[in-house]
């Protein structure tokens, strides 16, 4: 494993554990420059290809996923390991489906229904994207859908 301050390889392994459910395990490491770092070892069943909007397609991205939730989650009240465990989830429900391409809306749904139960700020603030909003109505629509919806299940 290459280190990413020295670019050398030569690192060791000080600590494995298991992680996100026992899906991954968790390397701390170390380096000949004295910098520590962290790595994950995940399964990956297959390649799983997205089929997009436009019409391209490009290799499922785990990291991308992680970005794109850590995003809408920036300066919420929620663990790592809770985050973790949710971008696990949606990853292990991709590769469950056993198909070779799946479209990003249905990536878009099981985010936006996730993020819904586990923070609505953040389930708002993916949206955003994610639909498109371009005005502030966009935004009191969307939130006034969500007051309706929390009326009627009361």
């Amino acid at each position: 494993m290459l280190c990413p301050f020295c670019k050398t390889g030569d690192t060791s392994v000080v600590d494995s554990r298991p992680t996100e459910d026992g899906t991954a395990i968790r390397r701390r490491r170390t380096c000949g420059c004295g910098e520590r770092f962290t790595t994950f070892e995940r399964i990956q069943f297959r390649e799983i290809m997205v089929l997009k909007k436009n019409g391209r397609k490009s290799i499922f991205d785990r990291d991308k996923l992680s970005k794109s939730i850590y995003i809408a989650l920036k300066k919420r009240p929620l663990d790592t390991d809770t985050v973790e465990k949710f971008i696990s989830k949606i990853s292990r429900n991709l590769e469950e489906m056993g198909q070779s391409e799946i479209a990003s809306s249905i990536i878009g749904k099981m985010v936006m229904d996730g993020l819904k139960n586990l923070d609505p700020i953040a389930y708002v603030r993916f949206a955003s994207v994610y639909r498109n909003f371009r005005e502030v109505k966009d935004f009191e629509q969307f939130v006034d859908k969500l007051d309706v919806s929390k009326k009627t299940q009361n």
